[in-house]
């Protein structure tokens, strides 16, 4: 979710596309935080909190993967229209 909001985001207040993005040093950046948000995730487990015991209704651990998967849906679905329109899809 955080890199489909980023790129619409840089998409808006400069005009770039998400490719553009990547190529112009977006790749390190993502990875950075990729790795930082992977290792954040992680460290409550090692300390023995599981996602059931910190799940509410609305917040379930179920709803946060349907989540994460429309991101990642809508990540594609931009970078394909993106990339058959030959240019930002917000400009």
């Amino acid at each position: 979710m955080l890199g489909f909001i980023s790129a619409v985001g840089v998409e808006i207040a400069s005009g770039r596309d998400l490719f553009s993005q990547l190529v112009t040093g977006g790749v390190p950046l993502f990875l950075g935080s990729a790795i930082l948000l992977s290792v954040a995730s992680v460290i409550p487990m090692f300390k023995g909190v599981s996602k059931e015991s910190k799940s509410q209704e609305i917040w379930s651990s179920g709803a946060e993967m349907l989540n994460g998967r429309f991101a990642m849906l809508g990540l594609v679905a931009l970078a394909l229209t993106e990339y058959l329109k030959g240019g930002p899809l917000i400009s």
